[in-house]
C-alpha cells in the first residue's frame, strides 16, 4: 500500500525541515499553512518607547522563534549594539537558536516549551519590582503576563507582528486533504487549529474527524476533541523533534506507512 500523506501546517517557509524528517521516514509530506505572519506596518508609540528603554528592563522574554524574527529586527533598529546586563529568555530551543544568531544567549525551560515552563525558571521566581518585556505577536494567551504580575513584576509587551488566517478558498483545505490522502495533520498551535476549524464546513469537518491530528499540547488537543475530532495525538511540544517523535509513535501504533 502506498504511504499515506502527512500534512504540515506551519507558516510558509517554516515547515521544510519537518517535511524532510517525514519523507525520511518513508511517508509523504505535504504543506498547507494554517497561519500567515506579517510584521506590523508601524510600531505603536507606546511600544516604541519600551524599545528605546530596553536597558531599563531586567528580563526580556521571547515567546517564539517568530517573535525573534520580527522582534530583533525592531530592536536592532534602535539598538545596533544591544545593552548589557539583561536576562534573556526563550520559550524553547528553536527560539534560543534564533536568538543566538543575534549574539544573544538565552535561558530556556528545556522540553517544557510553555508559559508554565518559563515560569519555572529560577530567574523568574523572585521578580517583584523588576521590569519584564514580553516579545510576541499581537493577541495570544495572557497567562504568562498574569503570572508574572502576580509575582510582583512590572510587565510590558512588545507586539511586533500579527498572525492571520490563511488565504484559502472555501473547500480548498478539505479538498487538499482528500487529494493527498492525508492520514495525519500536524498542527503547531491553538490558533492554527482554530483556523482549520473555521475553514471547514460542518459536512467537511464530519468527514475529516477520523483523521489523526498531531497537536502541540494537551490544551490544544482538548479543543480539537471538543470540536469532534476523535483521534488526537499530543506531542511533547511544538518543536520539529517532538513532532517527529510523536509521528514515530503514530506509525508504530497504526502501521500507517
Amino acid at each position: 500500500m502506498a504511504a499515506r500523506g502527512v500534512l504540515v501546517t506551519r507558516p510558509a517557509g517554516q515547515g521544510d525541515a519537518l517535511c524532510e524528517g517525514i519523507n525520511a521516514r518513508g511517508l509523504r509530506a505535504h504543506q498547507l499553512p494554517l497561519l500567515a505572519l506579517e510584521p506590523l506596518a508601524e510600531l505603536p508609540a507606546a511600544e516604541r518607547t519600551r524599545v528605546l528603554a530596553l536597558d531599563e528592563f531586567h528580563h526580556i522574554i521571547f515567546i517564539s522563534a517568530n517573535a525573534v524574527r520580527f522582534g530583533m529586527e525592531v530592536i536592532e533598529n534602535y539598538w545596533p549594539q544591544l545593552p548589557l546586563g539583561l536576562n534573556w529568555y526563550a520559550v524553547g530551543d528553536g527560539t534560543a537558536r534564533a536568538l543566538a544568531a543575534f549574539g544573544v544567549t538565552a535561558q530556556t525551560p528545556g522540553s517544557d516549551m510553555t508559559s508554565e515552563g518559563l515560569l519555572a525558571l529560577p530567574g523568574l521566581q523572585h521578580c517583584s519590582g523588576e521590569r519584564v518585556l514580553l516579545v510576541k505577536g499581537e493577541g495570544g494567551r495572557e497567562a504568562l503576563a498574569r503570572a508574572l504580575v502576580a509575582r510582583g513584576a512590572r510587565v510590558d509587551t512588545l507586539a511586533c507582528y500579527r498572525r492571520l488566517a490563511p488565504a484559502l478558498a472555501s473547500g480548498e483545505f478539505a479538498a487538499a486533504v482528500a487529494r493527498w490522502d492525508i492520514g495525519l495533520v500536524m498542527i503547531s498551535s491553538g490558533e492554527g487549529l482554530a483556523n482549520m476549524l473555521a475553514l471547514l464546513s460542518p459536512e467537511e469537518s464530519s468527514k475529516l474527524q477520523d483523521i489523526c491530528l498531531l497537536l502541540p499540547s494537551g490544551r490544544v488537543a482538548a479543543a480539537a476533541a471538543a470540536a469532534g475530532f476523535r483521534h488526537c495525538l499530543v506531542a511533547g511540544n511544538a518543536s520539529d523533534k517532538a513532532m517527529l517523535r510523536a509521528l514515530d509513535e503514530w506509525v508504530a501504533d497504526t502501521g500507517d506507512k
